[in-house]
C-alpha cells in the first residue's frame, strides 16, 4: 500500500528528577548532601531509510514516546539518561509541525535528525550545599521533554518528473528507458502509485526518473488521482511533459499540454517555473500534419521538442541524451528550508510573563513556570541555542530585573539548575 502522508505524535523523553539524599556512614558525623542528578530524556531522532519507499507504517502506529532518565540516588550517582528513539522514514520525507505548517526537517539522505530534544536531569541536592546552607533538603526535577504533532510527507527524490495524461505512454517510457517494471495496460489509471526507474546513461553516470500518475484536469483541487501525486513533482528538477501526438482518445494534444501545465501552476507556482522537455508520444499512430502542426506549437514557446515511439523504442536515445544534457546544467535536487522556529517568547505591555528573582548567598535565582518549557528546548553546550536562550532572557525582561537590583558582570545566575557567571 503507498501512503504518502501521515500524521503523528512524538514525545521526546522527561529528564530525572535530582535526589535528596545524605551521606551516611559509620564514624561519620556529618558527612552532607550527597544526592545525584537525574539522567538526561531521551530524544526523539528520524532517520531515513533507503529500505523505505512508503509511509504506511505510521498507518496504525501514530504515537511514539521516548523513554524518561532515570532518578537521581544517593553517593552522587546520576540518573541513567535515556536511549534515544530512532524512527525510520523514507528518504524524501519532508516533516511539518502540524499546528503551524512550518519545515522542521528535511530528510533526504541517512543522516539522523533530532525533532524533538529529551529534557534535561535535575540537579540533585549535592550542589545546593553553601557554607551557611549545609544541609539542602530540596532538588530539582527534571526538564519535561519537547512533544509535537508532527506532518509527514513524502516528496520522491527524482531528477525527472514525467507528467501528462493518463494513457499518454508514461509507464512504458520509463519502462524502456530503465530497470522499472510498472503495470502497463490501455485504459486510465493504470498506475495507482508513483514509480521510480533509474536511467544509466554511460558508465558510472545515471539519473532517477519518477512517473507520476493520475494527472487529469482539475487535480490540483483534488479531481482524480493527480491531487494525491502532485506533491512528488516538486521536486524534480526537470519536468519531462508526455503528451499523446496522435489523439487517439479523441483530445487535443495543445489543450493536454496547456491543462496539466496550468494543473501544475495550480499547484506550485514554481512548477510553472520548472525547466522541461515536451515528448509527442505515439507518434508511429500520428499523421505527419499532426507531428509537426504540434511541434511548431510547442517550439513557439522556446521549449525542447522530441518526437516519440516509446512503445516501439524510437526516438528514445536521443531524448535521454537531452535528458542528461540539461540536468547537467541544473542545480541539484530541492531540499526543503527548514523554517521552524522555536516559539519566542512575546511580551505585551498588558500581560507580562511573571517571574521572581531572590538573591541567596549572592547567587540570584531565577524562577518562573514558563521557563521550564523553553529551557527544555536548549542545550546548554550549543551555541545557537544559548543564543536563543538569551534572547529570551532580555525580551522577558529578566537581564533588565537583574541590572536594577545591581548584578555585577561575574555574579552568579541560577535558572532551572543551570547556573552560569552574568556578562554584559
Amino acid at each position: 500500500m503507498f501512503i504518502d502522508k501521515a500524521f503523528i505524535r512524538v514525545q521526546a523523553g522527561n529528564g530525572g528528577n535530582g535526589a535528596v539524599s545524605f551521606h551516611r556512614e559509620k564514624y561519620v558525623a556529618a558527612g552532607g548532601p550527597d544526592g545525584g542528578d537525574g539522567g538526561k530524556g531521551a530524544n526523539v531522532v528520524l532517520k531515513g531509510s533507503r529500505d523505505m519507499n512508503t509511509l504506511v507504517d505510521f498507518k496504525y502506529k501514530k504515537k511514539f514516546i521516548a523513554p524518561n532518565g532515570e532518578n537521581g540516588s544517593s553517593k552522587r550517582c546520576s540518573g541513567k539518561s535515556g536511549v534515544d528513539l530512532v524512527i525510520l522514514v523514507p528518504i524524501g520525507t519532508v516533516v511539518k509541525n502540524a499546528e503551524t505548517g512550518q519545515v522542521m526537517a528535511d530528510i533526504s539522505d541517512e543522516e539522523p535528525v533530532i525533532i524533538a530534544k529529551g529534557g534535561n536531569g535535575g540537579w540533585g541536592n549535592s550542589h545546593f550545599a553553601t557554607p551557611t546552607r549545609q544541609i539542602p533538603r530540596f532538588a530539582k526535577p527534571g526538564i519535561p521533554g519537547q512533544q509535537f504533532d508532527l506532518q509527514l510527507e513524502l516528496k520522491l527524490l527524482a531528477d525527472v518528473g514525467l507528467v501528462g495524461y493518463p494513457n499518454v505512454g508514461k509507464s512504458t517510457l520509463i519502462s524502456v528507458v530503465s530497470g522499472a517494471k510498472p503495470k502497463i495496460a490501455n485504459y486510465h489509471f493504470t498506475t495507482l502509485t508513483p514509480v521510480l526507474g533509474v536511467v544509466k546513461v554511460a558508465e558510472g553516470k545515471s539519473f532517477v526518473m519518477a512517473d507520476i500518475p493520475g494527472l487529469i484536469e482539475g487535480a490540483s483541487e483534488g479531481v482524480g488521482l493527480g491531487h494525491e501525486f502532485l506533491r512528488h513533482v516538486e521536486r524534480c528538477r526537470l519536468v519531462v511533459h508526455v503528451v499523446d501526438v496522435s489523439g487517439s482518445e479523441g483530445r487535443d494534444p495543445k489543450e493536454d499540454f496547456a491543462t496539466i501545465n496550468g494543473e501544475l501552476a495550480n499547484f506550485n507556482e514554481e512548477l510553472s517555473q520548472r525547466e522541461q522537455i515536451v515528448v509527442a508520444n505515439k507518434a508511429d499512430m500520428a499523421t505527419p500534419e499532426q507531428i509537426e502542426e504540434f511541434r511548431t506549437f510547442v517550439e513557439r514557446k522556446g521549449l525542447p521538442f522530441f518526437v516519440l515511439s516509446a512503445a516501439g523504442r524510437q526516438g528514445v536515445e536521443p531524448l535521454i541524451q537531452a535528458i542528461e544534457a540539461k540536468l547537467d546544467q541544473l542545480p541539484p535536487i530541492k531540499r526543503f528550508e527548514v523554517d521552524y522556529v522555536p516559539e519566542e517568547v512575546a511580551v505585551s505591555k498588558e500581560d507580562k510573563w511573571k517571574f521572581d528573582i531572590t538573591v541567596e548567598d549572592g547567587v540570584y535565582i531565577v524562577e518562573a513556570d514558563w521557563l521550564v518549557k523553553v529551557f527544555g528546548m536548549v542545550d546548554v553546550e550549543d551555541e545557537e541555542d544559548l543564543g536563543y536562550f538569551q534572547r529570551v532572557l532580555r525580551t522577558s525582561g529578566i537581564i533588565d530585573r537583574l541590572e536594577e537590583m545591581g548584578i555585577e558582570e561575574g555574579d552568579t545566575v541560577s535558572i532551572l539548575n543551570f547556573e552560569f557567571d552574568y556578562i554584559r
